[in-house]
């Protein structure tokens, strides 16, 4: 298993958030281009956190109809990583390692695990370095 991108919840969420234009364009083209290409993933557990959010905590939730449309044809599609004994073990010597919440260093240990060069997230530090696996946040303006 090995893709260059793995794809954090936050893309997702923005994919289908009407509030916010520019964020929707920026992820609903990573999401395109990611599939196009097959050079993306992402794991279950970005799938549930997506799940949860949009049908119980979004600004404008989506129907379980919405949501399952977008599961089948969006996340599942993407998703390779799936609970192991390894993953959790990778995420807890994250955890110490990095410092980072738990949930983040799942989600790190899960972008490993599918031997992704980049990890597109809001959530961590963009351009750190964790162990070769580099943090980019698409959201930031383009430097001049």
């Amino acid at each position: 298993m090995s893709a260059e991108l793995f794809l954090d919840t936050n893309i997702f969420i923005y994919a289908v958030d009407t509030t916010d234009a520019a964020k929707r364009e920026v992820a609903d083209q990573l999401i395109r281009d990611t599939l196009a290409a097959g050079n993306g993933t992402t794991s279950y557990q970005v799938a549930q956190e997506f799940l949860n959010v949009v049908v119980t905590k979004a600004r404008i939730p989506l129907g379980v109809d919405e949501a399952r449309r977008f599961l089948d044809a969006v996340l599942l599609p993407l998703v390779q990583v799936w609970p192991s004994p390894a993953l959790f073990h990778d995420a807890l010597n994250t955890h110490r390692r990095w410092g980072f919440g738990f949930y983040d260093s799942l989600i790190v240990a899960a972008a490993r695990q599918a031997g992704a060069r980049r990890l597109l997230t809001e959530d961590l530090q963009h351009g750190q370095d964790i162990a070769g696996l580099e943090v980019h946040n698409p959201f930031l303006p383009a430097p001049s």
